[in-house]
């Protein structure tokens, strides 16, 4: 029998090729794995029985539009929606012959860091079941470290794919902006949102970019990468220049056990030939938080008024046109969606947009400008991906700012629209803690090089020990 848990999609490529097991073998032992332990995780949303391709499987987050496949981005809005095309990187996976495996759990539209926001109950952390999988591409993150996939699709607009992987022990790639098509995936904010890899390691990573990365015509923010997707084999980072902004190393709420791991991960750095030193981002830190959170409920508030109860889903209200919008997008949409509309609404409304998005803007191109800088002196930057480890199911849920806060290292380098790679560098409280590679735009060769090498380094064991 397959071993799930510790199998790499690059050995499952392997097994096939050495015709030791199909692609269909591997879907029903993928299928088999859902079957016996996603009832403690509940990372699935739908599965799928029929297998199209004879590659190794894939899970996608349910706001990646399938073919046939309900998609409801976990939201009852959506309830029931099965879409009549494929988005791109579903496509692109199709043409792969990775064969879908299923649907994976999500905070509502994405909006959160727990995957306790979804309208279908919480996903679990498989290194603790009573903790959170980070979010909002908590289902993705935990059906890979539970092996219930050997690598999955996430979307990432704050975090959202950095962090699960930080709490789930996992690599998970934040792409640079326009390097994948966001063309039928359900949006959220869209100067921000991209599609990413959730794996085991970083050469699944890069195999998997290497398959969605690459311009859409239907998607006009897409462009050419500026070369080919290489998958890393270097060992060393002799020649690399490792930069440590110190905002991102020593912010507030940084727990000691994470903080120390990236240290030991830093002079690993060292160790491995590199140059280390010392940089600053003083405002990115300061008014990244504040910035995003004007900017992507803004975008949100505008991508989210499509959801009216005539073209998707459920309709709620038996009375006028405006009676059955207000009833349906009252019992559809969640409490966080409905903060983030209501929030964006009013930063977009007349005598508030300049003061408020308007100014958001001009401060995310502050934001750019810094990281420029900073990057101009290092190759790569190095901190934590989150602050804390996988904090336990409810803890945050009454507390929306401190959920916020999860995400206030993930979110500075993804206002600049910089790719991100965050790799598990040890445990802390016996949980895994991340640490965030950030690079100029279109350095994901260069952050998988300086992951791979920190990953044969650090020597951890994906497979959450109370699994093994």
């Amino acid at each position: 029998m397959t071993d799930t848990l510790r199998l790499t999609a690059e050995e499952a490529m392997g097994l096939i090729e050495r015709s030791e097991a199909s692609g269909a073998e591997l879907h029903r032992a993928y299928l088999d794995a859902i079957g016996e332990r996603d009832g403690e995780l509940h990372a699935y949303l739908t599965t799928v029985e029929a297998a199209e391709g004879a590659g190794v499987p894939i899970a996608l987050k349910d706001v990646i539009s399938t073919k046939g496949v309900e998609t409801t981005a976990g939201s009852k809005i959506l309830a029931g929606y099965k879409p009549v095309f494929d988005s791109t990187v579903a496509a692109c996976c199709k043409e792969a012959g990775l064969p879908l495996i299923g649907k994976t759990n999500l905070d509502e539209f994405a909006m959160g860091s727990s995957t306790e926001n979804s309208a279908y109950g919480p996903t679990r952390n498989p290194w603790d079941p009573e903790r959170v999988p980070g979010g909002s591409s908590g289902g993705s993150a935990a059906a890979v470290a539970g092996g219930l996939a050997p690598w999955a699709l996430g979307s990432d607009t704050g975090g959202s794919i950095k962090q699960p992987a930080a709490l789930c022990g996992l690599v998970g790639l934040r792409p640079t902006y326009g390097t994948v098509s966001r063309y039928g995936i359900v949006a959220f904010a869209s100067s921000l949102d991209q599609v990413g890899p959730l794996t085991k390691t970083v050469r699944d990573a890069a195999f998997l970019y290497r398959i969605i990365a690459g311009r859409d015509p239907l998607d006009s923010t897409t462009v050419d990468l500026p070369e080919p997707v290489e998958l890393p084999e270097t060992e060393d980072l002799k020649g690399l220049r490792i930069g440590v902004p110190r905002e991102l190393n020593e912010a507030e709420g940084i727990e000691p056990g994470v903080s120390e791991a990236v240290q030991r991960a830093i002079e690993l750095c060292r160790e491995l030939g590199a140059e280390v030193g010392e940089t600053t981002l003083p405002r990115s830190v300061e008014f990244g938080m504040p910035c995003y959170y004007l900017i992507a409920p803004s975008e949100a508030s505008s991508n989210l008024a499509r959801y009216d109860g005539v073209r998707y889903g459920p309709r709620s209200g038996k009375g006028d046109i405006r009676e059955m919008y207000m009833q349906t997008r009252d019992e559809g949409f969640g409490d966080e969606p409905k903060r983030r509309i209501m929030l964006g609404t009013y930063a977009l409304s007349a005598g508030y947009y300049d003061a408020f998005y308007g100014q958001a803007q001009k401060v995310r191109t502050v934001i750019r400008d810094e990281f420029a800088a900073a990057l101009e002196q290092f190759d790569v930057l190095i901190s934590p991906t989150s602050p804390t480890v996988a904090f336990p199911l409810g803890a945050k849920t009454e507390n929306p700012l401190a959920m916020y806060l999860s995400d206030v290292l993930a979110i500075p380098p993804n206002m600049a629209g910089l790719p991100g790679l965050s790799i598990p560098c040890g445990l802390s409280e016996g949980l895994p803690v991340g640490l965030q590679l950030i690079g100029p735009q279109f350095s994901e060769n260069l952050l998988f090089r300086t992951g791979h090498a920190l990953e044969r380094a650090i020597g951890f064991d994906f497979v959450p020990e109370r699994l093994r």
